[in-house]
């Protein structure tokens, strides 16, 4: 295992969630380098979850793929692996603690039905989010049946600090509307279940792409509905494809090539705006990199398009 820059004990605690819908990517491996690394620079753990509740997406054997890739990368956990697939029990719990509270309903919607209300409506935001227009909030109309379930999404406006973008808002009500915290196809869904687990797994630091950035207001609001703690949030630069797509597995991204696994690591370093580490095997690039990340913040993101650096803090 690759051990932390200090020896001090630290109550930090961070996390790595890939989905097992196939092997990593480089996108994905600058997310894992990114969270990796800030968790062992500051003493602290770093855990691994299975985001693995969509499972008509699982990929065979991904999970066994995934977790080989982290360690030729040298990038070893701490403590069990956690699959949310083994953790219904928990998303039912929360799902009637809010309906305890009257923050849930059930909703009769089709997707179709919301994205022609958003077209009419004039109100796609640039992100491609649909806000939910309220059809079923006072209750389901006349002849309809539950599709799904969504939480009420109260007035006001969220604020939040990113490490790496600085001060962000969203007026969650507006930009989202009421969202579905249970799927139409029984699934939980991501945003339900990544709170209950963070919370669970008492997760400090928060260290992700940028796609999900605009996913933490409304993660916040359940955070404050439940009472749970508000991690810290570090949103880092996303990997693009020649067409200035996000590099995905969706998008048909290839498994990283561990031939070459120091390379990999360089790659995924250059993505978040270092310059590459003088280092001829894994275990001194980690070293390496701790050191940068911790002390030199000012280096980071030199080819990115942020006007500030992350905060080490």
């Amino acid at each position: 295992m690759i051990g932390p820059l200090s020896s001090v004990s630290s109550s930090y605690c961070g996390r790595f969630a890939p989905s097992p819908s196939g092997p990593l990517h480089a996108g994905s491996a600058v997310a894992a380098v990114a969270s990796f690394v800030d968790a062992r620079a500051k003493g602290g753990k770093w855990l691994l979850r299975i985001e693995d509740l969509d499972t008509p997406r699982n990929a065979p054997g991904a999970v066994e793929t995934i977790l080989g890739q982290l360690q030729a990368l040298g990038m070893d956990w701490d403590d069990d692996i956690v699959f949310q697939s083994r953790r219904i029990h928990a998303y039912q719990s929360a799902f009637d603690t809010l309906l305890s509270l009257n923050r849930v309903y059930p909703c009769g919607c089709t997707r179709r039905e919301i994205a022609d209300s958003a077209v009419q409506e004039a109100s796609m935001r640039p992100n491609g989010e649909r806000p939910y227009p309220g059809t079923c909030r006072l209750g389901l109309p006349a002849g309809r049946q539950a599709l799904s379930w969504r939480v009420r999404v109260p007035e006001g406006l969220y604020r939040f600090e990113d490490r790496w973008q600085g001060w962000k808002e969203q007026e969650v009500a507006r930009a989202v509307g009421d969202f579905v915290i249970k799927r139409a196809d029984g699934i939980w869904a991501y945003q339900l279940a990544v709170v209950v687990d963070d919370a669970a797994q008492q997760i400090t630091d928060i260290v992700r792409g940028e796609d999900l950035l605009t996913s933490t207001a409304r993660q916040n609001m359940l955070r404050e509905l439940f009472g749970y703690p508000q991690p810290n949030v570090l949103h880092v630069p996303l990997v693009m494809d020649q067409q200035g797509q996000k590099l995905s597995k969706q998008n048909g991204a290839t498994a990283l090539d561990l031939s070459r696994p120091l390379e990999v690591l360089q790659q995924a370093w250059v993505d978040l705006g270092f310059e590459r580490v003088a280092a001829n095997k894994i275990e001194t690039f980690w070293s390496t990199a701790m050191s940068v990340w911790a002390q030199e913040p000012s280096r980071a993101n030199l080819h990115g398009n942020h006007q500030r650096p992350y905060d080490p803090r």
